[in-house]
Parts: C-alpha cells; sequence; structure tokens
C-alpha cells in the first residue's frame, strides 16, 4: 500500500476537520445537498463529455486502485535481480529459469518467455506490447482524475453564482438570505477541496508511477533480451546500469568489481 497517499488524505481531511473543531465543531452547517448535487453532479458530467465512456469507468477505479496499492519496484533491486538470472542462465541454461522465483510479475513473464525459448522478436514485441498497453491505462486514469479537478472548482462556482442569484432574489425576505449565502458559498468549498485534496494529487501521484513503470519495465525488457542472448552477467549490470542517475551508479557497481 502506498502510505503517502492514505496519509495525504488523511491529513488532509483532518485539517478540514480540525478547522471546523475549531470554529465551534457544527458540522451540520458545512453540509448542503444542493452545493454536493452542483458539484459532484456538474463536474462529473464535464468529465463525462471530455472522454468516453468505457474511459470513465476503466480510468477511475483503475486510478484509484494503483494510486492506493501499486507496489514501487527500485530499479537497483531490478539490476541486482536480472542480474542473478543472468548467472543461471550462464551457468545452469534457460530451463533453469522455471526453477526460479522472480518478485516482479512482469520480469517473471520475460523469464518464462526465455524458459520455454521464444524467439528475441517475439519477446521484445510481446513485452514492449504490455508495457505500453499497461502505462496507456495508468495515462488514461491520470487524465481522468485530472478532468475532474480542472471541473470541480469551476461548477463550485457554478453553484456559487447560483446560489447568490437565490440570495438576491430574495432580499425582500431576510430569512432566506443566509441559507442561500451558505448553499453559495459551500460549493465553492466542495470544489476546491475535491480538486485540491483528492483528483488533482491523485493525478499528479499516477503520472509519477507511470514514469516509474515506464523505466522499471523498459528496463526489464532491456535486460530480459540480453539475457535471451546469453550476455555475461557483468556486461548485463552495466548495461543496465545506464538507467540509474549517476549517484546511484557507483553503489550498484561496487559489489561487481
Amino acid at each position: 500500500m502506498d502510505l503517502a497517499t492514505a496519509l495525504g488524505l488523511l491529513s488532509g481531511l483532518g485539517v478540514v476537520v480540525g478547522l471546523i473543531m475549531l470554529d465551534g465543531g457544527h458540522f451540520g452547517a458545512y453540509a448542503s445537498e444542493h452545493a454536493a448535487v452542483v458539484v459532484f453532479g456538474g463536474a462529473t458530467a464535464a468529465t463525462m463529455i471530455r472522454f468516453p465512456f468505457s474511459v470513465i469507468v476503466h480510468g477511475l477505479p483503475m486510478g484509484l486502485r494503483f494510486a492506493f496499492m501499486m507496489r514501487s519496484v527500485k530499479p537497483q533491486e531490478l539490476i541486482e535481480e536480472i542480474t542473478k538470472l543472468a548467472e543461471v542462465v550462464r551457468k545452469s541454461g534457460p530451463m533453469a529459469l522455471e526453477n526460479m522465483e522472480i518478485s516482479d510479475p512482469f520480469l517473471a513473464q520475460g523469464a518464462r518467455y526465455i524458459a520455454d525459448g521464444y524467439d528475441r522478436d517475439f519477446i521484445r514485441d510481446t513485452m514492449e506490447r504490455d508495457r505500453d498497453n499497461f502505462l496507456m491505462h495508468l495515462d488514461e486514469g491520470s487524465k481522468v482524475y485530472r478532468a475532474y479537478g480542472d471541473c470541480a472548482p469551476a461548477w463550485g462556482m457554478i453553484g456559487t453564482i447560483l446560489g447568490m442569484v437565490a440570495m438576491f432574489a430574495n432580499m425582500s425576505d431576510p430569512s432566506k438570505l443566509g441559507p442561500a449565502m451558505a448553499t453559495a458559498l459551500l460549493a465553492t468549498l466542495y470544489g476546491a477541496v475535491i480538486a485540491n485534496l483528492i483528483a488533482l494529487p491523485l493525478a499528479d501521484k499516477l503520472h509519477v508511477k507511470l514514469e516509474e513503470e515506464d523505466v522499471s519495465r523498459s528496463l526489464i525488457i532491456d535486460g530480459i533480451l540480453m539475457i535471451r542472448d546469453q550476455k555475461s552477467p557483468m556486461l548485463v549490470r552495466e548495461m543496465l546500469v545506464a538507467y540509474l542517475p549517476h549517484n546511484h551508479r557507483e553503489a550498484l557497481m561496487e559489489p561487481a568489481t
């Protein structure tokens, strides 16, 4: 589980709840059905116009799942594991990979292709296609959440305008001014909270995970192809180290010297 996502959401909600408590704890004053309908309904409708329905149905739950649950694999760990696989293949042959326990599913898929004797072009094309499809789905989730985050504040403003219209239309009845003003302000609050605490942060988190997965899966593909070509473990390590930042390369190369 990605603790940063969970802690960030809980902290943000804690700030909002804490401020309400400091103001007296009147939570009922911050509830408005009209504001919720305008913001949630309007933002959802606008997002549906931007994307095909299939993308929304697939992107929203997938994006939420990966924002909370997707594991983060360090390239250094992948390089170490791929180097070990190269050593096994060099000593015992490709069939020995069938008995290896590999933690990363994508790397395990590539090792299975090698053990089954698939040719180089098949392995490269299949794994690149799997990588690109996975990244495309992550990108769709990121775009859907970003679109929702863009729409929510705008619809909060629309709710505010509608509330102010209702307020000015009832200037002769002072008892209706307060509820109308509260609805107007709560619409802005809902839109701002949804956009800046939930939708936009989740979109950015998915974009970061997309970049991490792009590097990790490209590294795995290169490593699998070199193992398929029976390159030496030292050469495999040195070639894959190019994926790392310069300040991480020396530490990884030390055990191999």
